[in-house]
This record gives C-alpha cells, structure tokens and sequence, in this order.
C-alpha cells in the first residue's frame, strides 16, 4: 500500500514509515492492533495460557547441536539466566554481525545462545558450526536447531523457549545488531518492576536515524482516518504524539506502551508460562503484534527504553525470500488474520471501513494526477472482499457480534 498523497517513497522511508503489517502510517491500513480476542476463531487446543505454541507442539526441529559446551542454551556453568533468541533464515553476513555484537556488548548476567535455522542454503550453517565461532564464543554457549523447512518466525521462537531454561529470554532479529550497554540496560529496566513483562529499545536504521517501534495497541478506526485523511495537522504536536505515537511520536523516553516490535524484546520466562509463546497461526507479520496485545490483555506492562539502542536493517529475509507484490499478499493476509483472530465483528468492520475509504481516496487522488491505480484498486478490493466475509454471520455459535 502506498501514502495517500500518491509520492513514490525509498526503501528507508518505507521502514520508517510502516507498521508491522507493512503499511505506511498514512494509509495505516495494516496497523490494527486490536482490542477483544474472538474465542470462535481459536484453534483446538489453544488457549491464553498455552505453554509455549498454539497447539501444544514443542518439537525443536529434526536437529540441534551445542558449541562449545554440553546443553542448550548454556552460557558457562549450568542453565543461563538470559538466553539470547536469534532465527535465522540465509542471514550471511547480517547473522554474523548480530551474534558479533552479542558477544562484544554482552550481559553482566551469564547468557547463553540459542539459534534456530530454517533450512538455509546460504554460508550461515557452515559459519555457525565453525572453529572460528566456537573459538569466538568461548565459554559462552550456543545452541543450534535445524529446521527441515522454514516454519516461521513464531514457531520458531517457541522452539527457542522450549529448548531452554533460562529466566530472561531475548528476542533479536538475524539482522539487528546489539549497542553496548543494551542488554544490561533492559535486564535493569525489566527488573526495576516485577509487573514488567517485556521491554524493547530504541530501534535505530543503519544510518542511525530513528526507526519506528512504538505503535497504538489497540487503535480504533478514528486513529486511522485521523493519520489517513492528515488531520493530525490541526493537533499540537506533543498531544498528537501522545495519541496516535508511531511516526509521530519522537520515541524519545521511557513509557508503558501497547506494542513493541519483535526484531528487539526482552521478555521474562514467567509471562511465556503465564500467556504462551507466539500464536503459530501467523507464519510472518502479526505475530508480534498478538503476542504484545495478549500479554497487555493478561495485565503485563510492556516498556519501551530509549536508554537501550539497537541497530535494526529490517525486511532482509522478507526482500530475499519475496517480490514487493508477494510481501503484500503476505502482508495482507496478517492483517485480515489478526482481524479474525483478535477483533470482535464490530470492531474488524470499523477497522476495515476506514481503511477502504483512505485507499478509495487515495486511488480518486492518483487519477486526477494521471498516475497507476492498479495496485491500490487490487489492495482496495481485498480488503472489500474482507469486510463481505466479516459481516456475514459467523456459523460457530460462540462468535462475538459486538
């Protein structure tokens, strides 16, 4: 999807301009993080407070192996009490950089490393198997799992906590990259309240420019239409930071937010147990998003810490692994996940509305400027065909009408 005023935008603005579905902040067609779980349309078996996946299953892939040391997860002698969580799909050199910085900027608490790999073709399973890291790593251990396939970014992680103990587990994307004092300074801030369940940092984009991490959770269609039709402009700048957060929000100091982004988060043992790990039925983009909303639902704080910082390349296995059109299908089917998932009918409608009004104006607005509408006619239409699936009733007798 593209910004309403019809203006072709980089790469870098896109990244600093979107949510976790993919969509830039002023169409914010893909940014419903969204309030009341729909019982109806869980799957067998899951429940908040699953253990770890969806449906229970805590298999770790056909393969895992340990270097240096015995056990997974290690980091010295015994369990570790932080493990970092790193999956990874044909990384190269990104993997390289980020297990780098780990063991440059490490924790004051022992820590080990776990790695889940799906099925890489690149150099990355030679690399993390060699003498050079096992020489690297030291004492520090580093668990390794080997998917046949790739499974996802979900279901990976959740692999990722079962084959660990550790009391403090942190999520970091194959391409970011830890800042000195990062780690530490959320270990300090998680701990500084025991209601605390997760924090992430300041993401920052190579050239070290803010990139966005903080979004509503849940908004509401008037958030959308407000950032959509640029009526934000009539609201002070501070109070609408405040509201709508975002790009619009200077991610600037400490505060409890709804959403943190997943390429960053430090999360504590004790709300994996008590929530479950990632929902498996989002395979990549939403998954994050459900995971935050829950654990806010089930009463955990989540905290956003400037003082933290880490570096983030963002989209690197989804601009490998997919065309621009092939992401947005993907993308797109997220969003209307979540929707399913996470919204009562009313509010998925609402939400669905106003997103189809912001891409019917934009789509007027390309034409009067003589430019391609094609894409954003084949957007608008999948989300009308959603919106028709959302309003006809639902046959399970448990679904929400509110």
């Amino acid at each position: 999807m593209l910004p309403v005023d019809g203006q072709p935008r980089g790469e870098a603005w896109r990244r600093s301009h979107t949510g976790h579905f993919g969509a830039a902040h002023d169409v914010e067609a893909t940014q419903q993080y969204y309030n009341g779980y729909d019982a109806s349309t869980r799957p067998a078996g899951f429940t908040s407070r699953a253990p770890f996946c969806h449906n229970g299953d805590r298999s770790v892939g056909t393969a895992m192996s340990v270097q240096p040391g015995t056990g997974p997860g290690g980091g010295g002698a015994g369990t570790p009490e932080l493990s970092f969580v790193v999956v990874n799909w044909n990384g190269g050199e990104l993997l390289r950089r980020a297990i780098e910085s780990i063991l440059a900027s490490p924790p004051r608490v022992p820590y080990g490393i776990v790695v889940v790999d799906n099925a890489s073709t690149d150099e990355s399973l030679g690399w993390l198997r060699s003498a050079e890291l096992a020489e690297r790593l030291g004492d520090v251990k580093l668990a390794l799992i080997e998917n046949p396939e790739n499974v996802g970014f979900g279901r990976s992680n959740n692999q990722a906590f079962a084959s660990t103990g550790a009391r403090l587990l942190f999520l970091l994307n194959a391409d970011a990259e830890l800042r000195p004092g990062a780690c530490d300074t959320l270990v300090a801030t998680l701990e500084s309240d025991a209601r605390i369940g997760a924090c992430g940092p300041r993401l920052v984009n190579p050239d070290g420019s803010l990139q966005i991490s903080v979004w509503r959770n849940p908004p509401a269609a008037w958030s959308t239409l407000l950032s959509g039709l640029r009526l934000y402009r009539l609201l002070p700048r501070r109070l609408r930071g405040e509201l709508l957060l975002a790009g619009h929000w200077a991610h600037d100091r400490r505060r409890d937010v709804g959403m943190l982004s997943g390429a960053a988060i430090l999360v504590r043992r004790e709300l994996v147990e008590a929530v479950g790990g990632f929902d498996e039925r989002f395979h990549m983009y939403g998954e994050d998003n459900e995971w935050c909303l829950r654990m806010v639902r089930a009463g955990w704080r989540l905290v956003f810490e400037p003082a933290a910082v880490v570096m983030h390349h963002g989209g690197h296995s989804s601009q490998r692994r997919w065309t621009d059109r092939e992401r947005l299908d993907v993308q797109l089917d997220a969003f209307f996940r979540f929707q399913r998932f996470c919204l009562s009918r009313r509010q998925a409608v609402a939400n669905l509305l106003a997103t189809s009004v912001l891409l019917s104006v934009h789509r007027v607005w390309r034409r009067l400027r003589g430019q391609p509408v094609d894409d954003v006619t084949l957007t608008l239409r999948m989300h009308l065909a959603d919106l028709k699936r959302t309003i006809r009733p639902r046959r399970s007798s448990g679904a929400s009408s509110d």
